[in-house]
């Protein structure tokens, strides 16, 4: 696991050794065992190459980088895992490939030298790379199909820069970073951020998950990004319940084993849900004698403690246990370090539990993380998406079934009929009459801490911004809302909050759901065999797991997480959080009088708390400190 950077520089620009140098500086949380550098001139252009590495395979210095082929042809830098890179370098073998190190990097470059960007959907495992190519004159920048690995870039006049978080960006960049006004309205409005390829700097963008982009080194041209992988949502016939059951659990199992390679100590996140749970049990089932060490926040005396489920899995492993408590005091203290971290704002408090988890994990000596992160997403969870649901039973004309589903939905926790209704109603409307809804429903697109007049200066849209998902097939509407939020809303922002937080401890997590056989397999099932008729959640997968996990887990009907007693904390640092609030940003569209008079009516009762006070003090902070 590592941090990359770089860039192609035209005739006549460059980059100084000292911006290079403070944007290595910016990613040496990233990696912290070995940094390298590689300038080098390519037709008219400068290229510069920049790792920095956490040694996870092949410890020795063979793994260095910049790598560079025999030939001198191709070099590449590269951060992830390439689980599966012991039998890809078998094959490569076989076709007369040569290595020189027991490194994944090695064997990534030796299969795009094979197979070029046809490698891609050969690899089980997690990535960002470039590759030089010296012969064509082109960079090739790709990311893992799900953006399990951060990869931003930005184009100045003359310049392609690219690096691992935006802070190496900022490095880098010569002109002095601007706020994206869209951005910062749809976050502070409507949470929404991490959806699309605009970060929260004018500007600087992601490149997607699943999408790769060419730099041309002869005139600086930079190609439109091409998407290598989408989801499909096309539904298989040939498998019974039980059937699909037996082979989620095989391909599940195998994926654990895959991602306990490795040569350095491992342990796993555990929250106590149901899919942290799996992941730990799988563990043993795979490893028996394994030593799992399992790192838990507690949210001790709060309704939202998963103790109880953190000890009845560690009990049933015979694991290690290591428990953090966490406290606002301690919040206010590591606060501006957290915010610095993630690099853009973010969405609740429960990102801090997770940040002092992975930090607990390094404290003990442990360097790779397994973690739960992507089976929601894949398994129709949270709270079961009834909305869509509900919709593709209308379509294929099953009203009563729909009804009934309505009904047994509906008896879990933190549901209702009124609830699961309203979610259908909106699934099945859009534009003017959907924002009707929508503000029926208290949800404003211009609260009053919000300047009108400087958003439409800037032409700032001013309504939600919803994302559909585009499926050609009707009946299937779980199974396309689910693919779109494994690549544009949900998982991404979820998979950096994990990947920042790790980074900054130097530890590596990863996501054994998220293989690409994985969700393919799981998106072809029928819709009932991930949500069932009873309302319950990633049936297949539970079913998958029995005599794995103890059963009482697998029948649990509510869902944390790492959540936090968020209006508890945000509330007893009211007097901090006063004063963040005050301080003057000069952003003309954000009314911080009306931010603070509305945070004081929370404050006393006169008002309903929400995640919004968050982002106030999120995006102020974020700000004051990386913008302003």
């Amino acid at each position: 696991m590592c941090g990359i950077l770089g860039g192609v520089w035209q005739r006549g620009f460059s980059v100084t050794a000292p911006r290079f140098e403070e944007a290595i500086e910016a990613l040496r949380f990233r990696g912290p065992d070995d940094s390298g550098v590689e300038r080098m001139e390519c037709a008219a252009s400068w290229v510069a190459l920049g790792h920095t590495r956490l040694s996870i395979i092949d410890l020795t210095s063979a793994g260095h980088q910049p790598m560079s082929s025999a030939d001198g042809r191709h070099s590449i830098v590269f951060n992830g895992e390439i689980y599966n890179y012991l039998e890809l370098r078998r094959e490569l073998t076989g076709l007369g490939h040569a290595f020189s190190s027991n490194s994944d990097s090695e064997v990534l470059l030796a299969a795009w030298r094979q197979w070029g960007r046809e490698c891609l959907p050969r690899l089980l495992g997690m990535f960002a790379f470039v590759v030089l190519d010296r012969e064509s004159c082109k960079l090739t920048c790709v990311r893992d199909a799900f953006g399990i690995k951060p990869f931003f870039y930005a184009r100045e006049d003359g310049r392609f820069l690219f690096a691992s978080e935006i802070p190496a960006i900022k490095a880098l960049k010569q002109e002095k970073v601007e706020l994206d006004w869209q951005r910062a309205y749809d976050y502070l409005v409507h949470g929404d951020y991490d959806s699309g390829e605009r970060s929260f700097l004018s500007g600087v963008f992601h490149l997607l998950p699943g999408h790769l982009l060419d730099v041309s080194l002869t005139d600086g041209a930079v190609s439109e990004p091409l998407q290598w992988w989408t989801p499909s949502i096309q539904e298989r016939t040939d498998l019974s319940f039980d059937q699909a059951a037996d082979l989620v659990r095989e391909r599940f199992l195998a994926n654990i084993r895959l991602h306990l390679r490795s040569d350095v100590p491992l342990g796993a996140a555990l929250s106590g849900g149901i899919d942290s749970s799996a992941v730990v049990c799988a563990m043993r089932v795979v490893e028996p004698d394994l030593p799992i060490n399992t790192f838990s926040y507690i949210a001790q005396g709060s309704s939202v403690s998963e103790e109880v489920w953190v000890d009845r899995v560690n009990r049933h492993v015979r694991a290690i246990p290591h428990k953090v408590v966490v406290n606002a005091n301690e919040l206010a203290a590591d606060l501006d370090e957290m915010i610095r971290v993630q690099g853009e704002p973010f969405g609740s408090t429960s990102i801090y539990a997770q940040y002092r988890v992975f930090q607990l994990a390094r404290e003990h000596g442990v360097t790779v993380t397994l973690d739960g992160q992507g089976a929601d997403e894949m398994l129709a969870g949270y709270n079961g998406y009834p909305g869509q649901r509900i919709r593709s039973l209308l379509e294929k004309g099953r009203v009563a079934e729909a009804w009934n589903f309505l009904s047994e939905w509906a008896k879990w926790p933190g549901r209702t009929r009124f609830a699961g209704a309203k979610r259908a109603v909106a699934e099945m409307t859009q534009g003017h009459l959907y924002d009707a809804l929508r503000r029926l429903n208290g949800m404003q697109n211009l609260p009053p801490w919000i300047n009108a007049d400087a958003l439409e200066e800037r032409g700032i849209i001013r309504r939600y911004p919803r994302q559909r998902s585009n499926a050609n097939e009707v009946e299937r509407r779980v199974v396309a809302e689910l693919a779109l939020s494994l690549t544009q809303r949900g998982l991404p922002a979820l998979l950096r909050h994990g990947d920042r937080n790790s980074m900054r401890f130097s530890v590596e997590s990863r996501v054994p759901f998220l293989t690409l056989d994985m969700v393919e397999l799981l998106l072809s099932l029928p819709e009932s065999y991930l949500i069932s008729g009873r309302g319950e959640t990633k049936s297949v997968f539970r079913a998958a797991m029995r005599g794995i996990v103890p059963d009482d887990v697998l029948d649990r009907r509510d869902k944390i997480g790492f959540a936090t007693p968020e209006q508890e904390w945000l509330v007893s640092m009211a007097d901090t959080v006063r004063g963040w609030l005050r301080e003057d940003l000069g952003l003309p569209f954000f009314n911080q009088q009306e931010v603070v008079k509305a945070f004081d009516r929370i404050v006393s009762g006169k008002q309903a708390f929400s995640w919004q006070v968050w982002r106030w003090i999120n995006f102020s902070r974020w700000y004051a400190s990386f913008v302003a």
